[in-house]
């Protein structure tokens, strides 16, 4: 039987549940959504921060504020979680921005009733992604599962590499992180760009994602710009866009001028390191290369209207 679970991470509550092991996940955070149904779940998180109140330069002022002065921005309801008396957690300590920081879950670990697992997950690449599924298969029971789902994941990336094959230019491909500031993208995201054909130079894969600037950006002169804010829907950055500042020289940029400038629910498909992750190199892949595989659906992806980007 199965441990019970507690998931402080939307990334490590969609591997559980893809493992088939949703019934054994007593507790969830406050931004797991997928898959549909989990927000009925207890939720154990809060944020200090209203972000769907506040513009991109707002949002990234009021983190920085908090973590600099040392504090946190999400709250943990520690007698929930104690009520639901889990077996397993699993949370991170990769970004503080990401999920409740390492800390504040090991000191409500060990206020707990009876003994816990606590188990962090720091995938920074692809590799440590899939690795990070095995792991969660392993404190679980569910290895079998674990091991045929990462074969079907990498099978997916096989056969995205099999199709661009033939591929000889790679179109230099900006994607950002974040509006206000520009941020420059890292971790698994520049590998997610290579797998889909274009160039992975604007960013540093395994590393963290950083502020850029405006110069750095028209001197890279991308061809293919993909707005991906981390924990951003489409929808929130389409809202976002008219009230943030983006960088000087933007409408001279050549992907601006052909019209090829893309929005892309980051919060599915680029911030979680879960299984979905190769969906988002797929979906960039019919942007990067729509020749080879045809353009992305408009559910995945949506080209952004000219009117909507300000400088």
């Amino acid at each position: 039987m199965a441990p019970r679970i507690v998931s402080l991470l939307p990334s490590a509550t969609e591997i559980v549940c893809a493992l088939g092991l949703i019934d054994s996940l007593v507790g969830v955070t406050h931004e797991c959504d997928y898959p549909s149904g989990i927000e009925r779940k207890p939720q154990l998180t809060a944020s200090r921060i209203a972000h769907q109140s506040m513009t991109s330069a707002e949002i990234d002022h009021a983190v920085r504020s908090q973590l600099d002065g040392h504090g946190c921005i999400y709250d943990l309801d520690e007698d929930r979680l104690r009520s639901l008396a889990p077996e397993v957690i699993l949370t991170q300590e990769l970004c503080e921005v990401c999920a409740v920081s390492y800390r504040t879950v090991q000191q409500a670990a060990r206020r707990l009733d009876a003994g816990v697992t606590v188990v962090s997950l720091e995938p920074t690449t692809i590799a440590d992604i899939l690795a990070n599924i095995v792991t969660v298969g392993e404190i679980t029971g569910a290895c079998a599962q674990a091991n045929a789902l990462v074969g079907s994941l990498q099978a997916r990336l096989d056969a995205l590499a099999t199709a661009l094959s033939g591929v000889t230019h790679r179109p230099r491909t900006l994607v950002l992180e974040w509006l206000e500031p520009a941020f420059a993208p890292g971790h698994w995201v520049p590998e997610q760009v290579g797998l889909a054909g274009g160039d992975p130079g604007f960013g540093a894969a395994g590393g963290v994602s950083r502020t850029t600037t405006a110069e750095e950006i028209s001197a890279y002169a991308p061809e293919v710009i993909v707005l991906a804010p981390c924990g951003f829907s489409t929808a929130d950055t389409l809202r976002q866009l008219p009230r943030a500042r983006l960088p000087a020289g933007w409408p001279e940029l050549p992907a601006v001028r052909d019209g090829n400038v893309w929005a892309l629910d980051a919060s599915s498909y680029f911030s979680r390191p879960g299984p979905r992750v190769i969906d988002g190199a797929e979906i960039l892949a019919r942007i990067v290369h729509p020749e080879v595989l045809g353009p992305p659906e408009e559910q995945h992806a949506q080209r952004v209207p000219p009117e909507l980007m300000c400088v």
